[in-house]
């Protein structure tokens, strides 16, 4: 079923804030050798480990490429004695493993609790890695599975770049949705009438820049994160010399400027950048902001770091219901992306 001539927000749907109760969370498993060259075998530690703290609390469904690496998360998962009763594996053709980007869009009527899809175009951040038709077609393949209607765009999107408190507020990024290798026929007052439709919102808040290292032009879920309905977490850089110190205090200065649509202004708790990652002279996008809210937990990307607790500890302060707990990306971020980037949530 396709829905085409209307938009979701017309038919009163509305994208949950991540916070909100989930059915399951979505994976694409990593298996691109472009990706992760031979470091695969380091990454499955903590990537196994996510997987089994997501699934104390709600189902895992797993986009697998083929059968032969649905037989090897099988394999893995018994020698980690991680039980697979709520793990489900999909024979789903995969390019790479960032879910949160090419995976669907949930949404939920608030009435009926029904559920839909919408599937944004999908051109591995303005075409940076070929091939990406296989990610392109996963939501489809989802709401197939799921037997739910679809809606589809027809512009380019990721979920990384777009960040909602579930009350009619979204936040993003200029250096990403302005970026002309995504939707370069569109004014930014187009790209915010798609947001407003497709992620039923009423507002547009529009920060500048994404942090060092960051592949994908910016993505607001490496700086900034809706907590609550009026509350953000958002990165600081405390050493003026370093290269994300001006953009993050850019951003930090808009949102104290930026006010709801009731007039109030957003509650902002400061949460420090890890020291810098480098790899072969590289720097990797390392940041807390990259955590997964999870039923159970708000699972944290942690890298070896003497700020690794104190960031634990602001974002534990910041959720009161749910235990936060560090899991170490070290290996994952050399993949340019952590947790939140791996994993897309699927409403009840």
């Amino acid at each position: 079923m396709n829905a085409q001539n209307i938009t979701p927000k017309q038919l009163g749907y509305r994208f949950p804030a991540e916070w909100e109760p989930h059915r399951a969370t979505w994976l694409s498993f990593p298996k691109n050798t472009d990706t992760w060259e031979n470091r695969l075998e380091k990454v499955y530690p903590s990537y196994f480990k996510f997987i089994e703290k997501i699934a104390e609390s709600e189902k895992v469904c797993i986009n697998a490429h083929n059968n032969g690496l649905i037989t090897l998360i099988r394999q893995k998962l018994n020698d980690l004695e991680i039980k697979e009763n709520n793990i489900e594996l999909y024979a789903h053709a995969t390019d790479d493993s960032w879910c949160r980007d090419h995976g669907p869009t949930f949404l939920k009527h608030p009435n009926t609790h029904k559920k839909a899809i919408v599937d944004w175009e999908y051109n591995a951040w303005g075409g940076k890695y070929p091939p990406f038709n296989s990610d392109n077609a996963i939501p489809s393949k989802i709401g197939k599975v799921l037997e739910l209607p679809i809606f589809k765009p027809k512009i380019v999107m990721e979920g990384g770049s777009v960040e909602v408190n579930g009350q009619g507020a979204l936040l993003t990024s200029e250096s990403c949705l302005l970026n002309n290798n995504r939707n370069p026929h569109l004014s930014k007052s187009d790209i915010e009438k798609y947001l407003i439709d497709y992620y039923c919102v009423e507002q547009i808040m529009w920060l500048k820049d994404g942090i060092i290292g960051d592949d994908t032009d910016g993505h607001i879920d490496d700086t900034t994160r809706f907590v609550s309905a009026d509350t953000v977490l958002t990165c600081i850089e405390h050493n003026s010399e370093d290269a994300n110190y001006e953009p993050l205090k850019a951003n930090y200065e808009r949102l104290t400027k930026l006010k709801f649509l009731n007039g109030k202004p957003i509650n902002i708790i400061e949460l420090p950048m890890p020291d810098a990652v480098y790899s072969e002279g590289e720097r990797l996008p390392a940041s807390y902001a990259n955590f997964y809210i999870t039923n159970k937990y708000v699972i944290v990307p942690t890298y070896r770091c003497s700020l690794d607790d104190t960031a634990l500890n602001i974002i534990s302060g910041a959720f009161k219901n749910r235990e936060v707990i560090g899991i170490d990306s070290t290996e994952i971020i050399w993949g340019l992306g952590s947790f939140h980037c791996l994993s897309q949530q699927e409403p009840e």
